[in-house]
């Protein structure tokens, strides 16, 4: 049986369909929430849903728009009628397709930049706005953001990305400050380098030397990390960035051009146990 402080809990998690969003969704259900499982894919909140309830947890599938005002206010409010008072928000849809998002500055046009901005931004706000008046008048309830490390280290070709990223955490801040007051805690957690999509063994291995835990992160690396904030345990917690990405960016450079690449490190045998 469920141990955790979130037990019966309303959660929802925005951009659940697959990825982080699935993993964070399906950990949640584990500790005895109820989940509200927003894609705008309707047939990948199905499968998550699916997942859930086949491993005896709760959820329902909630297909929208986070990017519209109507379609926040239809999914929240479909949510606390099924489930109640939301407790729990975790904004983590964005649009983040290489497609989507990667085109050079000079290149970029007011379309594109209001597309990021609106998916990737506004959204965070509207569904943060959605709930947190309930939360302040219950005085108490955990909001969630999902960044980048391009909120504080730029990527080449992803300006309007970069630029919602860094959006986030400073709105994860400004929140923190004005919802303090009322009990409502605000956390902004950044992933690193994270395989969410199929790609075979040996290119995740290249692509996890820049990590200097030596591997590519995946969804279930994120899902602790997020559910911890929401929890009684991280109760003193609001205005943090946690960062989880295998130490990206406390490097200077990675490790293939490093001037003292890995390997160059010392043998050390591993123990036996």
């Amino acid at each position: 049986m469920p141990t955790s402080s979130l037990a019966g809990s309303t959660v929802l998690v925005t951009g659940a369909g697959h990825g982080i969003g699935r993993a964070v969704s399906e950990r949640f259900a584990t500790e005895g929430a109820r989940v509200g499982v927003n894609d705008i894919d309707a047939a990948r909140a199905g499968e998550t849903v699916a997942a859930i309830e086949a491993a005896g947890g709760t959820a329902m599938a909630l297909i929208g728009d986070v990017g519209s005002e109507e379609d926040v206010a239809r999914i929240t409010s479909t949510l606390v009628t099924a489930y109640g008072p939301i407790d729990v928000l975790v904004n983590n849809a964005a649009l983040a397709t290489y497609e989507a998002v990667c085109r050079h500055f000079l290149e970029g046009d007011l379309d594109w930049w209001n597309r990021i901005l609106t998916n990737n931004l506004t959204s965070v706000f509207l569904c943060s706005h959605a709930v947190a008046g309930a939360m302040a008048r219950r005085r108490r309830g955990a909001i969630i953001h999902l960044s980048s490390g391009g909120a504080t280290h730029a990527h080449r070709a992803m300006a309007s990305y970069d630029a919602a990223k860094g959006g986030i955490e400073a709105l994860t801040r400004a929140m923190a400050l004005d919802l303090a007051p009322y009990g409502v805690r605000v956390n902004c957690v950044v992933p690193g380098l994270i395989r969410t999509y199929d790609i075979s063994d040996e290119l995740a291995a290249e692509r996890g030397q820049v990590v200097p835990l030596g591997r590519l992160g995946n969804a279930d690396d994120l899902a602790g990390p997020i559910v911890f904030l929401a929890t009684d345990d991280a109760r003193y917690m609001t205005g943090a960035t946690v960062v989880v990405d295998g130490g990206v960016l406390v490097q200077q450079r990675s490790a293939p051009v490093d001037v003292y690449p890995v390997s160059k490190f010392p043998v050390v045998p591993e123990a036996d146990s």
